[in-house]
């Protein structure tokens, strides 16, 4: 079973960056495909970014799209997530999770394992 670990998170003004880390152990990131979500206090988690298991294809949620970058560093073991021009909005807990299928998966219920999250909070 792989267990994942996310890191980098903290406190930001608006406009800044902040690179957060998901690291797995037990298996590599190569068996699965990868996402990350993010809740924020009293909403539900919802959707930021994917990469599949098989080309690294990625996706991104509307919201996002241009301002963060997920990748894969094999030699680490290790998803990132970019993100740049950080909003107000992009408060929230993050999580990385994995799912054994081959594509890109939107939906939290479709993944098989998730980290314990990593609290990002963007000051304005």
């Amino acid at each position: 079973q792989v267990q994942l670990v996310e890191s980098g998170g903290g406190l930001v003004q608006a406009g800044g960056s902040l690179r957060l880390s998901c690291t797995a152990s037990g298996r590599t990131f190569s068996n699965y495909a990868t996402g990350w979500f993010r809740q924020a206090p009293g909403k539900e988690r919802e959707f930021v970014a994917a990469t599949s298991r098989s080309d690294g294809t990625s996706y991104y949620a509307n919201s996002v799209k241009g301002r963060f970058t997920i990748s894969r560093d094999n030699a680490k073991n290790t998803v990132l997530l970019q993100m740049n021009s950080l909003k107000p909005e992009d408060t929230a807990v993050y999580y990385c999770a994995v799912h054994s299928g081959p594509a890109i998966v939107t939906t939290a219920h479709a993944y098989d394992v998730w980290g314990q999250g990593t609290q990002v909070t963007v000051s304005s």
